[in-house]
């Protein structure tokens, strides 16, 4: 049973000419392709990075693009209210790693667990995924919060050229786990 308190989000994957749209800071041009309507925020300076990065990869591995970063969509309030996906489809060892991130002017609203959980349900419902990855930076309190209120072990650590220090968390998906509160 849901919880009509959560928010309901899906999240809206992009064709390769919005992401490359994104990339460039075009919100105007990234808008005539997308399906919803876009905003600012998806354009703003911390959005840029991933969006170069997702328009390369929707070239280079297409087999990718409907695993990775889409708009982040608040079905309830008809906006976009953030980013989220996965790195990638799932990788040889059935890997595929989350990231998310919400418009300020949206956080604490539970946008980021809803997100979390989205993506949580779409690789425990994947034959090909059995491994479910965060990767976080220590100083990131609000998504280690999230992260500790599930079942995620720590692994290890690891350097991200554009975050820094992450540590990494992971989850296993093939078959019942356990949720959430």
């Amino acid at each position: 049973m849901s919880d009509p308190t959560r928010p309901r989000v899906r999240i809206v994957q992009l064709d390769p000419a919005t992401l490359q749209a994104l990339s460039e800071g075009d919100l105007e041009r990234a808008q005539a392709t997308a399906p919803v309507l876009l905003s600012a925020y998806l354009v703003a300076a911390e959005s840029i990075g991933t969006w170069r990065f997702r328009a390369k990869q929707a070239v280079e591995t297409p087999q990718d693009l409907p695993w990775i970063t889409g708009v982040l969509w608040d079905e309830t309030g008809g906006q976009a209210v953030g980013k989220a996906g996965f790195h990638a489809a799932p990788d040889a060892d059935g890997m595929v790693e989350i990231g998310y991130a919400v418009d300020p002017a949206f956080r604490r609203q539970g946008f980021a667990r809803a997100a979390l959980e989205l993506l949580l349900d779409r690789a425990r419902r994947e034959p090909e995924a059995r491994v479910l990855r965060a990767t976080v930076a220590p100083a990131n309190a609000a998504s280690l919060a999230l992260v500790h209120q599930y079942p995620f072990l720590e692994t290890g650590e690891q350097w991200d050229d554009e975050d820094g220090l992450e540590i990494i968390y992971e989850l296993p998906v093939d078959g019942p786990g356990p949720t959430a509160p």
